[in-house]
């Protein structure tokens, strides 16, 4: 659709200057009928081939400024309408010095032309000057219009590009850091069941030989899960890091902070937090707490980055059968001496879509902001009521 409306966009400005040449070459044999048509064959013929050349593409640049301005040169008056679409033509292309030497050349030429269609004459020499000037400067003004155009619609192009690729880039960053909070929690329980099976399979010669061996598969089955683990997900945390120089227990540790130590470190700072959680953080699944964590804490730096000063309302409610975070603030000063990609919202937004959940940021009116997420807890967790 976009490829047929620039199609068609291009069309109409060639449409109207094919009726711009047709009325110039009507006007050339209007003005040669003026004189009692004695020359109209030869002024028809010039007018017809000077058009041709300056409808054909290919013959617009230099043969159409050559063939108008020796047939000018010649005929005079008739001609003069054709000259100054030539000459239009060079201003728009930036080629002002080579209009002005070709008007030169045809009104100085028809200097020594036939006297009865001569430019110099005392009826019409004020407009053998006007028109001439009058398209070159046209020709500048319509030709810088359109560099500056096409300039503009590039670097909006490019803002555009921009934007999709530092989106792209946050929603990358987002994913990067939810695998990476998934393989700490995940590789922690992996590392508990491996742990506890093997102090049961450690007491063998208390147990019946079928329990002893399903312990031994199980302890297999969850170490070779976390080293799988590990191998997928474990480079996403930090891509330059060694993976071998990593201790073991900081790479099993898990990533989980209570919202309170949000609250706590951000009045640390000055700012005026006020936190109302509803029900226990165990009620919702971890990738719901993690994903509030980091609604929170987004919340509190655009905060303080936007509205310095303002106090912040944290609600927080585990559910189930949704998770609901809300942070609402009024509005305060911007501060100057912060700097933020500005994506923070976009990897939030990615973070909450693929846990099944909306997120929400924007004016909640008086200059207020508010940013609150919806995440709706699984089927399996709300039939069964599963604690995570």
């Amino acid at each position: 659709m976009g490829r047929v409306r620039s199609e068609e966009a291009r069309r109409w400005p060639a449409y109207g200057r094919g009726a711009l040449v047709a009325l110039c070459v009507l006007a050339a044999v209007l003005n040669d009928m003026s004189f009692d048509g004695r020359y109209l064959a030869p002024v028809l013929t010039a007018a017809l081939v000077c058009g041709v050349a300056l409808l054909v593409p290919r013959l617009r640049r230099p043969v159409a400024p050559l063939l108008v301005t020796v047939a000018t040169a010649w005929w005079g008056w008739p001609l003069l309408p054709l000259l100054a679409v030539a000459l239009f033509d060079l201003a728009v292309e930036r080629r002002a010095r080579v209009a002005v030497g070709c008007a030169v050349a045809a009104l100085g030429a028809n200097l020594l032309s036939y006297r009865a269609t001569s430019l110099w004459t005392a009826q019409s020499y004020a407009s053998t000057l006007l028109l001439p000037v009058l398209a070159v400067l046209v020709g500048l003004w319509l030709g810088g219009r359109r560099r500056l155009v096409r300039a503009l619609a590039a670097d909006v192009e490019h803002l555009h590009i921009e934007s999709q690729l530092r989106e792209e880039a946050a929603r990358i960053a987002e994913r990067s850091r939810i695998a990476a909070e998934m393989h700490d929690v995940l590789a922690h329980r992996l590392s508990l069941i491996a742990l506890h099976t093997g102090v049961l399979a450690t007491k063998g010669d208390t147990l019946p030989a079928p329990v002893v061996e399903r312990l031994g598969l199980l302890r297999t089955a969850s170490v070779e899960a976390l080293t799988d683990l590990r191998d997928v997900l474990g480079v996403l945390r930090d891509p330059d890091a060694d993976p071998d120089a990593t201790p073991t227990g900081a790479a099993l540790a898990p990533v989980m902070r209570n919202v309170g130590e949000l609250a706590d470190e951000a009045r640390a700072a000055g700012q005026h937090v006020e936190l109302t959680t509803d029900g226990l953080p165990e009620q919702a699944p971890t990738t719901h707490r993690l994903a509030v964590h980091r609604v929170v804490q987004e919340a509190l730096t655009n905060a303080r980055k936007h509205a310095d000063g303002a106090p912040v309302t944290v609600r927080i409610d585990y559910g189930p059968p949704v998770t609901l975070v809300e942070v609402t603030n009024p509005p305060g000063a911007p501060r100057t001496d912060t700097v933020g990609s500005g994506y923070g919202l976009v990897g939030l937004r990615e973070r909450v879509t693929a846990l099944g959940g909306h997120l929400n940021a924007g004016p909640a009116g008086a200059g207020a902001w508010r940013l609150a997420a919806r995440i709706p807890h699984p089927a399996d967790l709300e039939q069964n009521g599963t604690r995570t």
